[in-house]
């Protein structure tokens, strides 16, 4: 190699040391400049905006794409630089008692280095990653107050990995926590709401809920007083984790209020909802209106109007948690005008229904936090009227015409067949006993009033009562019983009846045994 390329090799390697040098010192002159001011104002604007200690493990500055010497002659003016920061966390009031309002993993935002300098100050784009705000009780909020209103706009603010955390008083007490994939905010003014679209994930059922509307304006003194208005889809939901129903859930509706109490309007909509231990599907819709308060995730039910197949009813109610358990349960009054036995057969029991008719129910319902099976915590307590009922099992209503024919006298005559029948009682249920206060039977020509109780887990019956017929007994036979049994009708004509019988049903649901009952 010549002695001038070398010359020329060795210039040039200097110069591009120079240049090395150069940038390195520039950066460190942006770093040692811009990084302090940044991270100060931030601290500083966190600590006057939401009256907090802040902690921020770190913050990074990403050199723009502009000349040392322009951003410094400049002012930083229209030169855009990223930001990084890590470990951000806001304690409001200065309380460290509680875990801090904000914990966020990573902080990014683009800011034009210019605004540093000037009063009012703009940043287009935040990121904030791993997000997790703690809303404290109430009540342990009444101290605290914002600062003045904000000398930084933020106009647009990207969020993942997020989770909402309401704390309840008793620290003890599990937080509720709302998880959420990803929101974007857009602002549209200081103290001002700020538009948002967000992606949620709800572990129970699972599926996806989408989001959009107003949040805002922070409320610093009460966070959980903040506004929150929009509305939500929520699609394919797999009722299927829950131990006693399936089916798969949609749902669409608006809501407004703020963080601690929400109100809520929509729709839902079943095609296949079904119980597990029937399996018979039936299309389930609604119309709700419910109040979620945020402090303790009660939800009030105000008139929820529901359609089972073709049965309508109606349901208020509240979603509590008591004080006597961990979980919530549920509390609720239906009333059904005029529902449709069928409906309610297929939903309740496997196989085609034994029954048609019309029932008329008005009934409380309380499910206390499973941790069984529904049927070993339901409590239920009512009244009901059943018209123009028919057994579709043939051999029930043979057993039905037959009574009518007899209590009307008639034994032998064909023509009274698929007579309709009507029922009404007033129940309880609880431990898996249903206890029938009253309940009354009747068909043309006779009537049957017992009490007593069913089992459902052994399907036991045990239930006492009377007989009453319209015909005198000997009526109720022909032949040579018919003269045999006419001497004694007047001691079985009681209490306005042409027969009157203490009767007693027992045995089980599938074999039941009806007879005299002489112990009552």
């Amino acid at each position: 190699m010549s002695k001038r390329k070398k010359i020329w090799l060795g210039a040039i390697a200097a110069l591009v040391l120079l240049l090395a040098l150069g940038a390195y010192i520039a950066a460190s002159i942006i770093a040692k400049r811009f990084e302090p001011m940044l991270r100060e104002q931030a601290i500083e604007y966190l600590q006057n905006r939401f009256h907090a200690d802040v902690e921020l493990a770190a913050l990074h500055l990403n050199r723009p794409k502009m000349s040392t010497v322009q951003i410094l002659l400049r002012h930083g003016r229209g030169a855009l630089v990223t930001v990084q920061g890590e470990g951000l966390a806001m304690w409001l009031g200065g309380d460290r008692s509680r875990p801090p309002l904000f914990r966020i993993q990573k902080v990014a935002f683009t800011v034009d280095l210019g605004v540093l300098f000037e009063p009012k100050k703009s940043v287009n784009f935040v990121s904030l990653d791993g997000m997790e705000i703690n809303v404290p009780p109430k009540g342990e909020r009444r101290s605290w107050s914002g600062g003045p209103n904000p000398n930084v706009i933020i106009q647009n603010v990207q969020i993942q990995n997020a989770v909402l955390v309401l704390l309840p008083k008793d620290t003890g007490k599990q937080p509720l926590r709302f998880h959420v994939a990803r929101l974007h905010l857009q602002s549209v003014g200081v103290n001002s709401a700020m538009r948002y679209d967000a992606d949620l994930t709800i572990p129970k059922p699972p599926g996806d809920v989408k989001s959009g509307g107003n949040f805002g304006p922070w409320d610093a003194s009460e966070p959980g007083d903040t506004p929150l208005q929009g509305n939500y889809t929520f699609d394919n939901a797999d009722l299927g984790v829950f131990a006693a129903i399936a089916g798969t859930l949609s749902s669409k509706g608006t809501f407004d209020g703020s963080l601690n109490s929400v109100n809520a309007r929509g729709t839902t909509y079943v095609p296949d909802f079904r119980l597990k231990m029937s399996g018979n599907p039936l299309a389930l819709s609604t119309t709700f209106e419910a109040q979620v308060d945020g402090t303790n995730g009660n939800t009030i039910l105000k008139p929820v109007r529901a359609t089972l197949g073709h049965t309508n009813f109606t349901t208020t109610g509240a979603v509590i948690k008591r004080e006597d358990y961990e979980r919530r349960g549920i509390d609720l009054d239906v009333t059904m005008p005029n529902g449709d036995m069928r409906d309610l057969l297929r939903l309740a029991m496997k196989g085609p229904p034994f029954m048609e008719g019309f029932i008329t129910m008005k009934s409380s319902i309380e499910i206390p936090p499973l941790d069984s099976k529904v049927k070993q915590k339901l409590v239920l307590d009512g009244s009901f009227d059943l018209h123009n009922a028919k057994f579709l099992k043939s051999t029930i209503q043979d057993q039905i015409d037959q009574l009518s024919r007899r209590g009307q006298g008639h034994p032998k005559d064909q023509g009274i067949d698929e007579v309709v029948s009507k029922m009404e009682g007033s129940f309880h249920l609880e431990n898996q006993v249903m206890t029938f206060r009253s309940l009354a039977f009747q068909v043309p020509g006779a009537a049957v009033s017992v009490a007593g109780n069913y089992n459902l887990n052994d399907g036991m019956l045990d239930f006492h009562g009377a007989l009453s017929l319209d015909a005198k007994i000997s009526q109720t036979v022909t032949g040579w019983k018919h003269w045999l049994l006419k001497p004694v009708d007047p001691f079985f004509a009681k209490n306005g009846a042409g027969t009157y019988l203490k009767i007693e049903i027992t045995g089980d649901a599938h074999h039941p045994r009806f007879g005299l009952d002489r112990g009552h």
